[in-house]
């Protein structure tokens, strides 16, 4: 006997009247009957159209928003194309593809205030970064142990709500929330990092240890640096590194590129911030290349201006307080070894231009006007004293022959050079130190233009 379909699940049952069944379907319109079938099965593809759709008559019927007359949006994304970058590949995205970081902004938008950690911040060069950054409207932290800062440095921004003081050691780890994070904690002068060369390698950060962690702190190796480097992995900050000219050494090529690799001694007395700085340098790629570390490394070169320490051991402190006092100019050497030397504002908007900028580095950061030190010993005669005499002595170990920078890539890739010459900086520096050193009352201001005038507030 053969078989017979009775019933079929999605056909319809049979007729009613008894007659005779057919199991073919009756006609319907099956086109649009069975994706309807489909979107109730597949339910996720239905809340999926509903929301495209509840979110296409929201914009449909939405009032349009009013933007400022001076934003152009066609404006915005043609300058974004200007700044296109260098992806990581070689290809290029604009700054629009790849978001606004590093606090830049479109023009026509407001831009957006910034969390900042300044490690060092009580130092030279810190404080008058701090004073920039409040300037424009950051909210700055400021971490120093004040082995070579002083508050005094700091003491005008005491009570403003955008500013921050906190006494700790880098070399110790620090849990904030920011957004950027200029690491300058380190101690600069021949004086202090060769008071204990230890410490220094390691902390990158101010030098004195208490006696009984100097024993135990040579295994950390530049711990400093890497517990900055670890909070911004942690919280996704940018990161700057402040390296040196040091990293050259005594260098073979003039002027200095950044692309030359140095002629350091690795075992001389000062090595211990030459090479100490090189591993920062080291660290610091190794945190953008394998954690993506958003990171910027400047190489500074000689820097001068008002709030240096006072008989730190660097030429130009040294001759200016010297020439106040009616001491002797003290010159190492014969004399004809170079160096060039920065106002301290230039270097302070070099940095500020590397930290907002699309490039990683490392950037030269200097002046390239050049003088051997008797030069330099006649140009604070000049300005300070002419009858001050110059008095010669033996020469350093390892004391750089020449020094120089090419700024070549600063110019072109982050549109920065210096703009204060020797003769017009040193004048500022002058009246700051006769200041500190016999209570004068002369002021320097540092405008925001980066230029520094001279006001005297009615002293003898």
């Amino acid at each position: 006997m053969g078989s017979e379909l009775i019933y079929r699940g999605h056909d319809g049952p049979p007729a009613e009247d008894g007659g005779e069944y057919s199991p073919r379907p009756e006609k319907r319109v099956l086109w649009l009957a069975r994706p309807f079938r489909y979107l109730l099965r597949e339910q996720r593809l239905l809340f999926v159209l509903v929301g495209m759709a509840l979110v296409s008559v929201f914009f449909a019927f939405a009032p349009p928003s009013a933007t400022p007359s001076s934003y152009d949006s066609r404006l915005v994304v043609d300058r974004a194309r200007q700044f296109s970058v260098p992806a990581v590949h070689g290809g290029y995205r604009t700054a629009l593809e790849r978001g606004f970081v590093g606090a830049k902004v479109p023009l026509g938008l407001k831009r957006k205030r910034l969390r900042v950690v300044v490690t060092g911040g009580a130092g030279f060069v810190g404080s008058h970064l701090v004073d920039r950054l409040i300037e424009r409207g950051d909210s700055v932290i400021v971490v120093d142990n004040f082995f070579t800062g002083r508050k005094e440095n700091l003491v005008h921004h005491f009570g403003d709500p955008n500013f921050e003081l906190i006494r700790h050691d880098v070399v110790e780890p620090l849990l904030l929330e920011v957004d950027q994070i200029y690491h300058l904690a380190c101690p600069a002068s021949p004086v202090h990092y060769k008071f204990n060369p230890v410490k220094t390698i390691i902390s990158f950060s101010q030098l004195l240890l208490r006696f009984a962690l100097v024993l135990s702190v040579h295994k950390t190796n530049v711990v400093g640096t890497l517990n900055m480097l670890g909070l911004a992995k942690r919280v996704g900050a940018r990161f700057l590194l402040t390296s040196t000219s040091e990293v050259y050494g005594d260098p073979l090529q003039h002027p200095q590129t950044e692309t030359y690799w140095g002629n350091v001694n690795p075992i001389g007395v000062r090595s211990c911030y030459d090479e100490g700085k090189r591993t920062a340098e080291t660290l610091t790629m190794d945190y953008h290349r394998g954690a993506q570390v958003e990171v910027r490394i400047a190489r500074i070169f000689n820097t001068y201006g008002p709030r240096m320490c006072i008989d730190d051991g660097r030429v130009v402190s040294n001759f200016v307080a010297q020439a106040l006092r009616k001491e002797a100019l003290t010159v190492y050497g014969d004399g004809k070894q170079t160096r060039s030397f920065q106002f301290v504002s230039d270097l302070v908007e070099g940095l500020i231009k590397l930290m907002e900028g699309e490039h990683v580095g490392p950037f030269n950061l200097g002046n390239p006007g050049e003088f051997t030190m008797l030069e330099l010993a006649k140009v604070v005669q000049d300005t300070i004293d002419p009858d001050a005499k110059i008095e010669f002595r033996p020469n350093t170990a390892d004391d750089p022959h020449k020094r120089k920078p090419d700024i070549t890539r600063a110019k072109e890739l982050l549109g920065w050079e210096p703009k204060i010459s020797l003769r017009e900086g040193l004048p500022l520096m002058v009246s700051d130190f006769r200041k500190r050193i016999f209570g004068d009352h002369s002021e320097v201001d540092l405008t925001t233009s980066g230029t520094a005038t001279i006001t005297d507030n009615g002293s003898p």
